[in-house]
């Protein structure tokens, strides 16, 4: 490129570095993360569980295929921001309708290119997610510094990000009447769902136990979203009334909300878990799965010993918690997305096994 850098991203240990603009120009703080999926960049920029954050793709070409009306994951996406490689404004696909940096300009969504992603993403990996500023060239750096330090990231994003009125999707007279309480749910999985034969009917997370029961679902969904898990307060304690009174199914942030309201604990993991080719090994069939993940937080492993759950599921790159169970209370939970969107498809009969334990329920086996 002839131009100048006309962009910086300032980490909170005073490393600097420069590239290229696109996307929104404002200045931002964000949490940096890296995700080394090669594809489904618009589904990444859609997700609300990067509400707050700028991803590194590590893949280093960006934009060649646009963006589509119909890959969305959200109708308003509440990332920060996306650090590229190459940026590529002119993309060939008969699908695409928007270039990835019309979107990011209307959704105001920041994007910095020209920049070597290998050395960020290695330096994240090894020092851990850390607060940055993305801000113009020309911005003083020690100011900025000083702002960036003192700046504390929001947290409790979860009410930013779900639905504010209950509404539904699918067929009334379907098989299952599926319950989704919307953290920050990725639309794919209510389409999922919908595929496998259910009406789901999307709730706020704030939603009362009682109210949903009143919906007389045949089973619970808790769905993904940004942010601490312990920052969801108000949901933890409504599972924890729900637990034995229908089937519950979690996801992600749903998986580890269950996991605090059996008494298990969460941490913060040093960089998260962040791509589309991340093998979970299912305790229970021997099988390993290629998995999509999207997530900063983990159950703490030793915590589930002293609780009714069962570890389901591991992931073979570090032995996080993947997958939990408790046959009991017809619940269970996986870490990772078996919706897929974006990545490897071997989990979705996830959403099979929700369906049989709805049947197992209503066929009685849970008196």
């Amino acid at each position: 490129m002839g131009e100048k850098f006309n962009r910086k991203i300032l980490l909170e240990d005073g490393t600097e570095i420069l590239g290229y603009g696109f996307g929104s120009e404002i200045e931002k703080v964000v949490e940096l993360v890296f995700n080394t999926s090669m594809v489904g960049y618009q589904e990444i920029i859609s997700d609300p569980s990067y509400t707050d954050q700028a991803v590194v793709m590590t893949y280093p070409l960006i934009g060649n295929y646009g963006i589509n009306d119909d890959d969305f994951e959200t109708k308003v996406p509440s990332i920060a921001g996306m650090i590229v490689r190459q940026y590529n404004d002119e993309p060939s696909n008969f699908r695409s309708t928007h270039t990835l940096n019309e979107i990011m300009k209307k959704y105001g969504i920041v994007g910095v290119s020209g920049l070597d992603t290998r050395k960020l993403a290695r330096h994240i990996r090894n020092f851990g997610s850390c607060k940055a500023l993305i801000t113009n060239v020309s911005r003083d750096s020690k100011e900025a510094l000083e702002y960036l330090k003192k700046y504390e990231m929001p947290r409790n994003q979860v009410p930013r990000v779900t639905a504010t009125e209950i509404h539904s999707m699918g067929d009334e007279n379907a098989k299952y009447h599926v319950v989704a309480v919307d953290c920050g749910m990725k639309l794919n999985i209510p389409r999922m769902m919908v595929k496998k034969g259910c009406y789901v009917t999307i709730v706020p997370y704030d939603t009362s136990a009682e109210q949903i029961l009143e919906l007389n679902p045949d089973g619970i969904f808790l769905s993904n979203g940004p942010g601490d898990p312990t920052d969801v307060e108000v949901l933890v304690n409504n599972i924890r009334k729900l637990i034995g009174k229908k089937p519950i199914f979690g996801i992600c942030l749903g998986h580890q909300m269950i996991s605090l309201a059996y008494g298990a604990k969460t941490y913060k993991l040093k960089f998260g878990h962040r791509g589309g080719n991340h093998p979970v090994k299912n305790l229970l069939t021997d099988k390993i799965e290629i998995t999509s993940q999207n997530h900063s937080y983990a159950v703490d492993v030793e915590s589930v010993k002293d609780t009714k759950l069962e570890i389901t599921h591991i992931n073979l790159l570090d032995n996080t918690v993947e997958g939990m169970r408790c046959v009991e209370d017809f619940v269970a939970s996986v870490q990772y997305h078996p919706e897929s969107a974006p990545g490897p498809q071997d989990s979705s009969y996830l959403f099979d096994i929700f369906a049989k334990m709805m049947d197992d329920w209503k066929g009685g086996q849970h008196a």
